[in-house]
């Protein structure tokens, strides 16, 4: 039962936690909807203060909007999540889901070749293709007990106004 366990969680999550040395074959997709840019979201540390936070939030958001549109304009977004899980595997990986297969491949061959915040853009198509099964539903509540740790997508949420614009200013471009 492990041995079906594992590659379907591979396939749910688009991630491993044993990486390069796991003894399963995770097959990565040669054609997918959705691409990760693996730990590519990387805050930076501005302390604890409140103002600070409010600087954090303001920082994120900005992350958020870079590559929601430079996705959109190569295609068509359907959803992009942002992990704030802590672990190595999951900690700032993007998944972008697009609606078409064909904008997630020129998406991840124009990924791939730039550098975002001075570090190289690591990207692949990623097999996830419903976020609802790899979102941790308990992290929603406030209420998941492995806490960063979760091998479940820990979602940074984005402000609903953020999201509306976004969606709102990619129909106007795309129309």
């Amino acid at each position: 039962m492990v041995s079906i366990f594992a590659p379907q969680f591979y396939t749910k999550i688009g991630a491993c936690r044993h990486g390069e040395k796991c003894s399963r074959k995770h097959t990565r997709p040669s054609h997918s909807h959705t691409i990760i840019l693996t730990n590519l979201y990387r805050p930076q540390d501005l302390g604890n203060q409140l103002d600070e936070a409010k600087k954090k939030d303001q920082e994120f958001e900005n992350f958020y909007k870079d590559i929601f549109v430079e996705s959109s304009l190569i295609g068509q977004v359907e959803d992009l999540v942002v992990c704030e899980n802590e672990n190595d595997h999951l900690n700032g990986n993007v998944y972008v889901k697009f609606a078409k297969e064909e904008d997630a491949l020129r998406a991840r061959d124009n990924f791939s070749s730039r550098w975002y915040n001075g570090r190289p853009v690591y990207c692949e198509l990623s097999p996830v293709s419903h976020f609802k099964d790899a979102i941790c539903r308990q992290h929603e509540t406030k209420s998941c007990e492995r806490g960063g740790m979760c091998n479940f997508m820990h979602s940074k949420a984005v402000p609903r106004d953020l999201q509306r614009q976004l969606i709102l200013s990619q129909r106007k471009f795309r129309s």
